[in-house]
Order: structure tokens, then sequence, then C-alpha cells
């Protein structure tokens, strides 16, 4: 694996996370913003793993399946209090603080 730039998953990288951008901030609860938000994430991730690397599709699929599963059951326990986050925005707003079993399967 090496570093390759592709500029058409790097934009469309750049619109998803202006588009989670636009979701952390103006939908507050709901279906928008816990499960397609999440949703929008795992693509999000796909699409910067393609965009600066040359790993093959299914690697890439692979990779970005198992740390999308990594947060969200990390979202089942208490990590952030472990680091002295629990009151970070920013934590809570990268890692999450719900977990919905509907959106593991919802990756799948």
């Amino acid at each position: 694996m090496y570093l390759q730039f592709n500029k058409n998953y790097l934009v469309l990288a750049h619109s998803l996370f202006l588009v989670e951008l636009a979701i952390a901030f103006i939908v507050k609860t709901g279906f928008i913003r816990y499960t397609f938000g999440d949703y929008l994430c795992v693509i999000l991730l796909y699409a910067i793993t393609r965009g600066c690397t040359n790993l093959k599709i299914w690697v890439s699929a692979l990779v970005v399946l198992l740390i999308a599963y990594l947060v969200e059951f990390l979202q089942l326990t208490p990590f952030l209090t472990y680091f002295n986050l629990e009151d970070s925005f920013t934590a809570k707003l990268i890692f999450g603080s719900t977990f919905h079993v509907q959106t593991c399967l919802l990756i799948l």
C-alpha cells in the first residue's frame, strides 16, 4: 500500500464531509442525525480511503467496515469517560454517544 491520490474520490469525500457538518450542526435528533449520518460517515471513510491509497476495492471496504463496527461498538462502552472526554462536544461528534443495532445491520 502506498499513497496515491484520486481526485474523484477526494471530491466526493469533501462533499460528504460538508453534508456531515451540516447534519451535525443543523439536525439535532431523529433518523437523519443518528442513522443516516452514520451511514454517510461510512461512505465518507471509504471515499477517503480510496482517495488517498491504492488499496483494492474489497480491502478498502473491509477496512472501513471494521472501523465502522469498532466505533459503533465502542459506543456501548463508556470509553469517552476513560479518556475524560465525556463533556467534549468534538469527541461526542466524532465518536457518537448512542449505540443502535439497526445501524450495524444497515452498514452491512
